[in-house]
């Protein structure tokens, strides 16, 4: 499967409704398909991470934070984060997909770290 095969799989389930407690989320499963290439085709699928981490569903967002862009921020940071940055500073539903990555990688390092975490604070700050 090549990312933009994975990307047109996610496509057609999203943004759906979350699957029963206890089961398998098919739309999580193809996120997590379009993962899989994050460290290999970051440019291809920050398109996929703005549109579905600017979505009004949670679950969807939660989705793209954990398994997509915190991965994006992870093996890309200085390619993706002014613009993840910008979108967060422009859209609520962003910011709060922002808001739930972890870091890690690059994110980690100390001066992307505060970076990241100067941008959480700002927001914390302002009540947003």
């Amino acid at each position: 499967m090549t990312v933009q095969e994975a990307i047109t799989a996610a496509e057609l389930l999203l943004p759906g409704v979350p699957a029963p407690e206890g089961t398998e989320d098919p739309r999580w499963q193809a996120i997590i398909q379009i993962g899989v290439f994050a460290e290999r085709e970051p440019v291809l699928i920050w398109p996929f991470v703005l549109k579905w981490g600017s979505h009004e569903d949670e679950d969807v967002r939660a989705a793209i934070a954990t398994c997509l862009l915190e991965h994006l921020l992870e093996y890309h940071f200085d390619v993706i984060f002014a613009s993840a940055e910008s979108a967060a500073r422009s859209n609520a539903f962003f910011r709060d997909t922002l808001k739930q990555c972890w870091k890690f990688g690059q994110a980690k390092e100390p001066d992307r770290a505060e970076r990241f975490d100067c941008l959480l604070a700002e927001f914390r700050k302002s009540g947003s």
